[in-house]
């Protein structure tokens, strides 16, 4: 069934909500439980699924995704036939280079499209995280001959505080969907789109040309809103564990939430592996008086100090009398001397120096730039 599909993600994301954390990298590239980044969990479903043709389309601050990713060998895409293609961004007579939205993005690789000799096609976004494979979806797909089919998962509170990307589904009993409204202020609906989407390569093709012979910009809001009652779609329901990366107060939750057994069970799933880079690090080293509860501790870490409830990715420093608590350090920070740091996100290779204390709240935590120095 899996040679029957492609996947194609999308990573070019303007997520403003993510600020500091997508200064200088893209939406995909974003960190997550101590040594993954995003984009490692949905490529790591298509590989688990058993698809051999990924392309990844990319528009800004990808310098960070495409070092992360190099040939794909760590997916097992590096192939003579099919594998992992890169698709940035270039300057034609129709293409300015600049996407304005999905759509454009989409027109710029029609050619990849073409190319791809699989009859389906899975289009993706990149900071929706879960664990799963899709051939449950694909085998719904082609069995209820549906145009379009939607991953979508059920939330138990109807949180309207975060409206980035949030597409909500109305749907008959047998799935067949009725309505979908986009960032909605108010909304009854509990299915929320998991960002998946399986439909035909030709139909997309149609599709595609169709909204930029009118000068539409956006996938979700311009095509699949306005084609909902023309077009045959359905959903398809996931149960496990969903993290959407579209603010900074989510993107502290859902990592914190990682050190909770049940999550990080579902998560990091031993059916169905999540794979990544590998830098073949030491393993972390503990000070005699360092004292660790209830964190994930990455490889190349030294810790000295203090560390409480908090995420160490790899290469981080915790000196003798520094206090973590609640944290998430990423890659080669460093918290000096007698530091106290409480509901804090130190983005990669941050300083802060000895004594200083930093803190934030739950719903409110502190976020420091990439390369800065406290």
């Amino acid at each position: 069934m899996a040679d029957k599909a492609f996947g194609l993600i999308y990573t070019g994301s303007s997520n403003v909500q993510l600020r500091e954390l997508t200064y200088s990298r893209s939406v995909a590239a974003v960190p997550f439980a101590g040594r993954y980044r995003c984009v490692d969990f949905i490529l790591s479903n298509l590989v688990n699924t058993g698809i051999t043709n990924v392309g990844i389309i990319t528009q800004k601050n990808y310098h960070s995704l495409m070092d992360h990713l190099e040939s794909g060998k760590e997916w097992d895409l590096h192939r003579k036939r099919d594998g992992l293609f890169i698709l940035p961004p270039f300057v034609t007579r129709d293409n300015t280079g600049l996407y304005r939205g999905t759509v454009d993005a989409l027109r710029s690789v029609l050619g990849y499209i073409r190319r791809s000799a699989q009859r389906y096609v899975i289009l993706t976004g990149s900071h929706t995280i879960f664990n799963t494979t899709f051939d449950e979806m694909l085998q719904q797909h082609i069995r209820t001959g549906a145009d379009i089919t939607v991953m979508y998962n059920e939330e138990n509170s109807l949180n309207t505080e975060e409206q980035y990307d949030d597409l909500r589904l109305t749907m008959q009993q047998n799935g067949r969907v009725l309505d979908m409204e986009y960032n909605p202020y108010r909304t009854e609906s509990r299915c929320r789109s998991c960002d998946v989407f399986i439909m035909e390569k030709t139909l997309l093709e149609y599709l595609i040309e169709e909204a930029a012979a009118h000068d539409l910009l956006d996938f979700t809001r311009d095509i699949l809103l306005k084609k909902v009652n023309e077009l045959k779609i359905y959903g398809w329901r996931y149960g496990g564990y969903v993290a959407r990366l579209d603010s900074l107060g989510e993107f502290f939750r859902h990592n914190m939430a990682v050190l909770e057994r049940p999550v990080r069970e579902d998560l990091f799933n031993r059916d169905h592996p999540i794979y990544t880079k590998v830098k073949d690090e030491a393993p972390a080293r503990y000070g005699v008086e360092a004292s660790v509860k209830n964190s994930l501790v990455a490889d190349g870490c030294v810790v000295e100090g203090t560390v409480e409830n908090s995420i160490l990715f790899r290469g981080v420093h915790v000196a003798p009398g520094a206090v973590v608590k609640n944290c998430i350090l990423m890659q080669a920070a460093e918290v000096q001397n007698g530091a106290e740091l409480s509901y804090v996100a130190l983005d990669k290779g941050v300083l802060v120096k000895k004594d200083r204390r930093l803190a934030g709240y739950e719903s409110f935590p502190i976020i420091i730039r990439k390369g800065s120095v406290i």
